[in-house]
């Protein structure tokens, strides 16, 4: 195991890129399932998730090459029908992803249940009743062992607008027979990249971008060349990052049609940045302040599916209101555990009240001060080590695998900023 050293206080200033968005590579490496021809996908975050997606695939016996460092070349040819492997599953939420290809290919998939981070229940049920209202009979136990009947196209009304539960019914549907309509579907711009790509190669689905999807079925797909969009849960963290590190970042390879309501959202953390046509520049002369609402109350920022403010985004969020002036409650509608890691930020100095699993009232600016941590998840790991590059002091962070899970090479791209960061032995 690996650990950052972070010698807080140190100004960041220069250029970022962020890398493709994790969570539209996973489907994308998945739905290479689909054909037997060569699928190229460019802008791939060569992060720990999809090292493990990769080996995955390598696994049910499909052809994984990295061209260069962001480019794959995934040929699933010769595939063999077999169980996927549980421990790799265990390592990553969107496993469940197999089951849609899978079943689609084969007829029949016996799929562990996915791990990924701990973060509250996260339910697989809009996943089940939408196969078995598609045809599947599936039986669970302490794996899914699911069987196509016969395929049911028609209505699908999910009971959340889940992102892969979205996804797996793309996937699954792409090559079946009939016309199925998705109801209640999540509309994330990952989801809007996944049916890009599957339209690319000969898929046939419409409102892109909507919360109904319909899928027209077809035989087969063909190869194809698909770029992955720009992280834009990343591009929210470089956001709140350089807000709190008192130098001048430009964020580059942004698409802002993505981050409309994130943008309106960090505002009330005092997060103004000056917006180009692909950029985003945070200067070192702004003053963070809290907004209050019209009336001049405490603001609250809530999560939820998309359009709202991601999830994603509210770890990072809360660091930099503990160091902006004023008062904010955030209210996490969607995870029972997501703010279960704000105990360490209070440890380091933040003023934050925990009022339940789902409410946390911050008020800064705080000074933060060096200690020793571990991460528990991905988005909470980048959090903390936002607030170790503002703390006074050396700081450590434990269990960075979960960070490296979702952010390349992170201590490279802020070393090239000027943080103080390297990375050790635990």
């Amino acid at each position: 195991m690996s650990k950052f050293i972070i010698e807080g206080g140190h100004p960041l200033n220069g250029t970022i890129k962020p890398s493709g968005n994790k969570n539209e590579a996973l489907p994308a490496l998945f739905a290479c399932l689909l054909t037997e021809e060569p699928v190229t996908l460019k802008n791939v975050p060569r992060i720990q998730d999809v090292l493990t997606s990769c080996e995955i695939l390598r696994q049910l016996g499909a052809k994984v090459e990295w061209l260069d460092e962001e480019t794959l070349l995934i040929e699933a040819k010769n595939l063999d029908y077999k169980k996927p492997d549980p421990e790799l599953c265990a390592h990553i939420r969107a496993s469940i992803l197999l089951l849609g290809p899978l079943l689609a290919r084969f007829k029949k998939v016996e799929l562990p249940l996915p791990g990924g981070d701990i973060i509250g229940a996260r339910r697989i049920d809009s996943h089940l009743d939408s196969f078995i209202d598609l045809g599947a009979e599936i039986e669970l136990t302490n794996i899914i062992n699911a069987k196509l009947r016969a395929f049911c196209a028609g209505e699908i009304f999910l009971d959340e607008p889940s992102v892969t539960a979205t996804e797996n019914i793309l996937l699954f549907s792409a090559i079946s027979s009939g016309t199925t309509t998705l109801h209640n579907a999540a509309c994330e711009p990952h989801v809007a990249g996944l049916c890009r790509m599957l339209n690319n190669m000969g898929a046939k689905i419409t409102g892109i971008g909507t919360n109904q999807l319909t899928i027209e079925g077809v035989s087969g797909l063909k190869k194809a060349s698909h770029r992955i969009s720009s992280d834009f849960m990343e591009i929210g963290s470089f956001l709140c990052l350089a807000s709190i590190t008192q130098g001048q970042i430009e964020i580059t390879d942004v698409n802002i049609k993505d981050l409309r309501f994130v943008l309106k959202t960090l505002k009330k953390v005092g997060i103004k940045p000056e917006i180009k046509e692909k950029s985003l520049i945070v200067s070192d002369q702004q003053e963070l302040i809290t907004e209050g609402d019209a009336t001049g109350r405490v603001a609250t920022i809530y999560t939820g599916p998309w359009p709202a403010f991601p999830t994603d985004l509210l770890s990072v969020s809360i660091v930099a209101a503990t160091q902006s002036k004023g008062t904010l409650v955030f209210h996490e509608k969607m995870f029972e555990s997501r703010l279960f890691f704000t105990d360490k930020l209070m440890a380091m100095g933040a003023n934050i009240v925990l009022c339940d699993p789902h409410r946390v009232v911050v008020t800064g600016p705080a000074k933060l001060k060096k200690t020793n941590m571990s991460s528990p998840d991905v988005r909470a790991g980048m959090a903390l080590l936002m607030a170790a590059l503002v703390a006074s002091g050396t700081s450590e962070i434990h269990n960075i695998y979960q960070i490296d899970r979702g952010y390349y090479q992170i201590e490279k791209k802020l070393e090239s900023l000027g943080a103080k960061i390297k990375r050790a032995k635990a």
